[in-house]
């Protein structure tokens, strides 16, 4: 192969807004010639007031759902444990138990052999995305389906079942917050207004709107938005993570599969596009 073809990124920048998986999509990033830009846009914290929590559990314990989708293994192994506080935990297995399980991921999945449940489907990307995809192409009408929710709402994931004809039950164990470090990411703003970033990727919705949400912070939003327009490619791994930026009308491009890999190859085969013409 020719170096061309061996690094395509050569001499472009990618900013990276993951916080889970940066260094992967990174490190995938750098092997086909890309400089990285790490800026994390958002994290994790576990919900303090756990009222809404326990509600939806008592529902759930009652009417058990058809499926259950667990996002993370720590969010799921804090809701079995806060279940276990209201002495909730015996009928939750119970209900879970009955329910077909979709595990995001393999820290999902390990969180639910250890709860003594076993998941009926798991994607490889990771990717709420490819989750979605999983189940509307299954069908939903009709269905109960819980959705542990990791972060902000999922909008986007939960709005498209309830369109398929799903009853959700979304379940608040934690929420995104900004990171405890902004610097990182008013640098990747920065650098994309002054032109030296010419990709940005996403990987979760949270991400997405935890940069558009810090442009505005720092009355940044309208050049941000206008170089997402134009001359910065905007680069999501399916359409759910795309929501917030579609939102304010900024063109994306997504893998046909919702998953890193085909992410990385997609933003080399634009770049390298555009750096052709």
């Amino acid at each position: 192969m020719t170096p061309a073809q061996t690094q395509p990124l050569a001499g472009f920048t990618v900013g990276v807004t993951a916080a889970r998986r940066a260094e992967e999509l990174g490190g995938l990033l750098e092997r086909k010639g890309a400089a990285v830009c790490y800026a994390p846009t958002m994290r994790t914290v576990v919900l303090a007031d756990d009222t809404e929590l326990r509600r939806v559990t008592r529902r759930l314990v009652d009417a058990a759902p058809d499926v259950a989708v667990v996002t993370t293994g720590v969010g799921f192994r804090g809701w079995l444990e806060a279940a276990g506080g209201w002495e909730l935990h015996a009928g939750l297995v119970e209900a879970l138990g009955r329910a077909r399980i979709l595990a995001r991921g393999p820290k999902s999945r390990g969180a639910i052999k250890a709860a003594g449940l076993t998941e009926a489907w798991s994607p490889a990307s990771e990717s709420s995305d490819e989750v979605l995809e999983h189940l509307l192409g299954a069908g939903v009408g009709g269905l109960r389906i819980a959705v542990q929710l990791h972060g902000e709402p999922l909008p986007e994931f939960i709005d498209a079942l309830r369109r398929g004809g799903a009853e959700v039950v979304a379940v608040p164990v934690y929420r995104w917050e900004p990171p405890q470090d902004l610097a990182p990411v008013d640098r990747l703003i920065e650098d994309t207004l002054d032109g030296r970033v010419d990709a940005i990727s996403f990987t979760s919705a949270p991400a997405a709107a935890g940069l558009l949400r810090r442009a505005d912070q720092i009355a940044a939003a309208d050049a941000l938005l206008q170089r997402l327009r134009s001359d910065v490619l905007a680069a999501c791994v399916g359409p759910v993570t795309a929501g917030p930026l579609v939102a304010r009308d900024v063109p994306t491009v997504q893998p046909e599969r919702s998953r890193v890999g085909p992410l990385v190859r997609l933003i080399a085969a634009e770049l390298s596009r555009c750096g052709d013409q």
